[in-house]
C-alpha cells in the first residue's frame, strides 16, 4: 500500500484475531512432544542433538518466540507496550514517545522503551526481548527492519504499529509520512527562492534510512528544476551540531555558487548556521537554509531556521489510538491501518 492510500477514509474497523505461534505449533513441525521443545527451551543440551536441530530449525521458520509470563497469563497479554526507536539521544522522538505514554496510561498501559542505535541486529534483539514478555502492543520506528524481525511479529499475532514513516508493505499498521516528500517539500522552497547551486547535508543516512530518503526527494525534486548542481553530503557520525559545521565546509569546497542548503536535521543545520557566521557568510543573503524537526531552538535562532514539522505529537496520539482500538477487539482493516499525518513547512528568517 502507498502513501496516498492513507488519505482514504478510515472506513469500518472490523474484528481481527492473530494466531500466536506456541509451543504445541513447533513441537508439530519437529515431529517431537511438547515437552521435548519445552525441554530445549530450558536445556538444549538434555535433548538429541538430531531432536535439537529440528527443535531449532521449526522455531526459526514459524518465528517462535517463547513466552515468559508465567503460569495462567501465558496466553494472555501483559499491560505493557514496547516502543523501539533508533536513538533516546534524538530529540525528535521524545514528544511522540511522551505523547504515546500519556494516551496509553489513561488504559493502563505501560511504555517499555528500547533504542536500536540505527541497527537492525539491536532491534531485532529487543523486538525477541519484548515479545518474550507477551507484549500488548510492539512499536517500531520506520519500515526498515531485518527479515527475521518481521518473521518474528508477523507470528506474534500482537497488533504492531510502525511509526514515524509511511510507505509500501507495513507489517501491521503505520502511522507517520513520506520522507521522500520531505525532501521535495525543501527543493521546490528553495527553488522558490531562486537558489541554483543546492545540496542536501546529513549524517549517518548509511543508517538512518528515513534521512536518506528526504535526501533523494530532495536531490530528485532539484534536478527536474532549473539548477547549477545539486549534491548530496554524508558525515558518517552522528548529526549533531558539529557535524554540521562540517558539513557545510565540505559543501563550500564541493559546491561552486553554493546558495541553498537543505539538512537531514534541525542539529544539522544550526552547525551550519553557526560555521557561516564563523566565516562571514550572511544568511540567507548568501546561502538559504531549510533544517527539519521544528526543535525548540529553531525558531529563536538568529536569524530563525526556517524548518519542516513532523508533528510527532500527532504521530504518537495515532499510534496510541490503533493500539487502544486493537486490545479493544477493533483492530483496524484496510486503509483503516495507515494514517498519514503530513509535514509542514514553516518559513522563517533563514530562507
Amino acid at each position: 500500500m502507498d502513501a496516498d492510500s492513507s488519505l482514504q477514509p478510515r472506513g469500518t474497523r472490523k474484528r481481527r484475531k492473530m494466531q500466536r505461534v506456541t509451543m504445541m505449533d513447533v513441537a508439530k513441525l519437529a515431529a517431537v512432544s511438547p515437552s521435548t521443545v519445552s525441554l530445549y527451551l530450558r536445556k538444549p543440551a538434555a535433548v538429541s542433538p538430531a531432536a535439537g536441530q529440528e527443535i531449532a530449525r521449526a522455531i526459526s521458520t514459524l518465528g517462535y518466540v517463547p513466552n515468559l509470563v508465567a503460569g495462567g497469563l501465558a496466553a494472555a497479554s501483559s499491560k505493557v507496550v514496547s516502543i523501539i526507536v533508533p536513538s533516546i539521544r534524538n530529540a525528535f522522538f521524545a514528544e511522540t514517545v511522551s505523547t504515546l505514554q500519556s494516551e496509553l496510561a489513561t488504559e493502563g498501559l505501560q511504555v517499555l522503551l528500547g533504542h536500536s542505535e540505527y541497527g537492525e541486529d539491536q532491534e531485532e534483539a529487543l523486538v525477541r526481548t519484548a515479545l518474550s514478555w507477551a507484549p500488548a502492543a510492539v512499536v517500531l520506528t520506520g519500515l526498515s527492519h531485518s527479515t527475521e524481525t518481521r518473521k518474528l511479529l508477523q507470528a506474534s499475532g500482537v497488533p504492531v504499529v510502525e511509526m514515524w514513516e509511511l510507505g509500501a508493505r507495513p507489517i501491521d499498521m503505520a502511522v507517520g509520512f513520506s520522507h521522500p516528500q520531505v525532501g521535495a517539500s525543501a527543493a521546490r522552497h528553495l527553488l522558490s527562492k531562486n537558489r541554483r547551486s543546492l545540496t542536501f547535508i546529513g549524517a549517518r543516512m548509511q543508517e538512518d534510512h528515513r534521512a536518506a530518503k528526504r535526501a533523494s526527494g530532495f536531490a530528485e525534486t532539484a534536478r527536474a528544476g532549473e539548477i547549477l548542481s545539486c549534491e548530496v553530503i554524508n558525515h558518517p557520525g552522528a548529526a549533531t551540531v558539529e557535524a554540521g559545521s562540517l558539513l557545510l565546509n565540505r559543501a563550500l569546497q564541493q559546491i561552486p555558487k553554493l546558495d541553498g542548503i537543505a539538512c537531514s536535521n534541525d542539529l544539522i543545520a544550526l552547525g551550519a548556521l553557526f560555521e557561516c557566521q564563523r566565516q562571514g557568510i550572511t544568511v540567507p543573503d548568501d546561502i538559504a537554509l531549510v533544517g527539519f524537526g521544528d526543535l525548540d531552538f529553531s525558531a529563536s535562532c538568529i536569524p530563525s531556521l526556517t524548518t519542516i514539522r513532523p508533528s510527532g505529537d500527532l504521530i504518537g496520539k495515532e499510534v496510541a489510538r490503533l493500539i487502544l482500538s486493537s486490545i479493544h477487539g477493533e483492530r483496524p482493516e484496510g486503509d483503516a491501518r495507515i494514517i498519514d499525518t503530513g509535514h509542514v513547512l514553516i518559513e522563517r528568517r533563514s530562507t
